[in-house]
């Protein structure tokens, strides 16, 4: 590489890790960028490419080999009235176009004489201050996040969104595919799979999602994700991708997730929006994305969504109960499908296991090593339902209650073992 292009390339590191500082005010976990956008008082940027026109001057165009050749002796061109129309995901948009919404969290932020304006905009103004007079809070816009409306029932539209998009709201906002913006109530809500449900009146609905069975997906199948990237300002905008891995373990606030990874384009304000597939079925929850590697360089095309069975197990439990009391195992695992050979070969676990769950630790006194599991099993089923994802494992015990007692089979050196577990509640 010459001393030129090695310049350049450092240039637009310097560029993207500006933007990379720029975005941070979304939040950073371990690199991954939930996909809220937050204003906290700031304006967003507004970038407007410059456009520009031309006048045919060539009295033909070549399409290509196979393609025809257009003449025209003014210079002049026209519409071609029989393009198609209509795109492969089209049908399935229109399926969802009217269930997806943008989230609105405001907050109350202080202002106060003595303090500086940035700090005041994040709500961390002088409040200790004895001159209560120079210190007003006011509600404001805080941060725009995506949600879906998903059905209605007792004269209610149930939407589900991110938890950490209305996570603080002294106040929460939708606005409807029409525009229109309406009040919205928190029914509940869970930092842990990172999801809460909202209700408005039903009379606002016009139309419902519908979940697909998450556990079918597949990599290569295409989908779409809607939500208002950047803000409402672009909402319901529509981007195609591909299902990069239907089922990827990631750690998020310190807890465990296998989400579904896709380079479908997620942003800043996508969170809660529905990533979709080809029959238009809400398929996962778009969340995250990765946008930085752990040495500082920019990543594309990693976004994270939490699969439908999941979402759709936790929302009926917050509907019912407002919040999720979660059993557990006390384990770490990974997913084998998601290792190669040689990791396999490294971790002691026998080439002839497909899938399955690596227990990669095990913690103390912990339900699973009061059964007697270890670290180096590897996990196939739990009430004797096949188990190859975490998301499976979860259900399995999100369907359980704290205190009730079952039966989880490992492979151990080769060996099927199954043990009795009394389930512990999360910390």
């Amino acid at each position: 590489m010459s001393e030129e292009q090695d310049k350049q390339r450092n240039t637009h590191k310097k560029e993207n890790n500006r933007l990379l500082t720029k975005a941070a005010i979304i939040g950073v976990v371990a690199g991954l960028l939930g996909g809220g956008i937050a204003y906290g008082g700031l304006s967003a940027a507004n970038l407007n490419s410059n456009s520009s026109s031309s006048t045919a001057s060539s009295s033909s165009s070549n399409t290509g080999e196979t393609g025809a050749v257009t003449t025209s002796s003014s210079g002049t061109t026209k519409v071609n009235k029989s393009t198609t129309t209509s795109g492969t995901m089209t049908s399935a948009y229109k399926k969802v176009q009217n269930a997806v919404v943008s989230v609105l969290n405001y907050k109350y932020t202080s202002s106060s004489s003595s303090s500086s304006d940035i700090y005041s905009l994040f709500g961390y103004g002088d409040s200790d201050s004895s001159d209560s007079s120079s210190s007003k809070k006011s509600l404001n816009l805080y941060s725009e996040g995506s949600g879906v409306i998903y059905t209605t029932a007792n004269g209610k539209g149930y939407i589900v969104t991110n938890n950490h998009v209305i996570s603080g709201a002294a106040k929460v906002k939708v606005i409807l595919a029409s525009g229109k913006t309406i009040s919205a109530k928190v029914v509940g809500k869970d930092a842990t799979s990172d999801l809460a449900v909202l209700s408005i009146d039903s009379k606002y609905v016009t139309q419902t999602a519908s979940f697909g069975d998450s556990s079918n997906l597949q990599s290569g199948q295409t989908v779409i994700a809607i939500g208002s990237p950047e803000g409402s300002e672009y909402a319901s905008t529509v981007t195609q991708g591909i299902i990069s891995s239907p089922s990827r373990t990631i750690t998020y606030n310190s807890n465990q997730m296998t989400v579904i990874q896709t380079d479908a384009a997620i942003n800043s304000g996508n969170s809660g929006g529905a990533l979709v597939n080809s029959d238009g079925q809400v398929i996962g929850i778009n969340s995250m994305k990765l946008s930085s590697s752990s040495s500082g360089d920019s990543v594309e095309g990693m976004g994270f969504a939490i699969p439908s069975n999941e979402v759709v197990t936790i929302v009926n439990q917050l509907v019912k109960k407002g919040k999720i009391t979660r059993p557990q195992l006390g384990i770490k695992v990974v997913a084998i499908a998601e290792l190669n050979s040689y990791y396999k070969k490294q971790l002691g676990i026998s080439t002839s296991l497909k899938k399955g769950l690596y227990v990669a630790s095990v913690t103390s006194g912990s339900a699973a090593a009061s059964a007697g599991i270890k670290k180096g099993d590897v996990i196939t089923a739990a009430e004797g339902k096949t188990v190859n994802d975490v998301a499976t494992l979860h259900s399995i015990l999100y369907s359980h209650n704290v205190g009730d007692k079952v039966k989880i089979t490992v492979n151990r050196n080769g060996k099927t073992m199954t043990f009795t577990v009394t389930l512990q509640a999360s910390n």
